[in-house]
């Protein structure tokens, strides 16, 4: 039987991002400093360090070092994140517009599928926007109706890892640390927009921990 260290450490290698939404008992394993020195030395023999975003309040596994054959892995990783970001970024958007307020969905946010449909159902501008989202590559709906765009966009949120569902029997997902990480991310190339991709790219492959 492999133990919470085993099982934490798998977690990291398969690239979760982990926090008190996605998985409290590994999150909390990693919060006492103990336990992380010992994740973080069998990291580091693999090229690995334990890295966090939010405050610390989310965790995952970054390279420690930087070849070139890291350098190659962290550049396609940020430019596919970059790629994704207009849809993730309008996403964003629709859902906090929908529910009328200034506060940005962040990590623990409850997004109730029902009442977040029946409110792009009545405003025509939403529902226009929707559309527009769920066709992107990221989202890949090939649906007509406004029930089978949404229904594809939070399947493939899910699927990333930007949103869970913790009770299968109600429409009600939760946005989880990677939102967090998102928005780091997208700090860094607000604060780094002068350069091109490429050169976005290699700034955050130099940072490493961004990755």
């Amino acid at each position: 039987m492999i133990t919470e260290q085993g099982r934490v450490l798998e977690l990291l290698l398969s690239g979760s991002f982990i926090c008190q939404i996605t998985d409290e008992d590994a999150w909390r394993y990693l919060k006492s400093t103990p336990n992380s020195d010992k994740i973080e030395s069998q990291l580091n023999v693999l090229n690995r360090t334990l890295a966090t975003a939010a405050d610390g309040d989310v965790f995952f596994a970054a390279y420690q070092t930087l070849a070139d054959a890291e350098r190659k892995v962290l550049g396609n990783q940020f430019q596919e994140i970059s790629s994704n970001l207009l849809p993730l970024v309008e996403w964003l958007l629709l859902v906090q517009q929908a529910a009328g307020n200034d506060v940005p969905v962040t990590q623990g946010s409850a997004i109730r599928l029902n009442e977040l449909q029946s409110t792009i159902e009545d405003t025509p501008a939403y529902a226009e926007q929707l559309e527009k989202i769920s066709r992107y590559r990221l989202f890949g709906s090939t649906s007509t109706s406004l029930d089978g765009q949404i229904k594809q966009v939070f399947k493939r949120l899910t699927d990333l890892g930007y949103l869970i569902k913790p009770n299968q029997e109600k429409q009600i997902f939760l946005a989880t640390g990677k939102i967090e990480y998102l928005y780091e991310v997208i700090r860094f190339i607000d604060e780094t927009e002068a350069l091109s991709l490429s050169e976005q790219a290699d700034q955050a492959v130099q940072q490493g921990s961004l990755l």
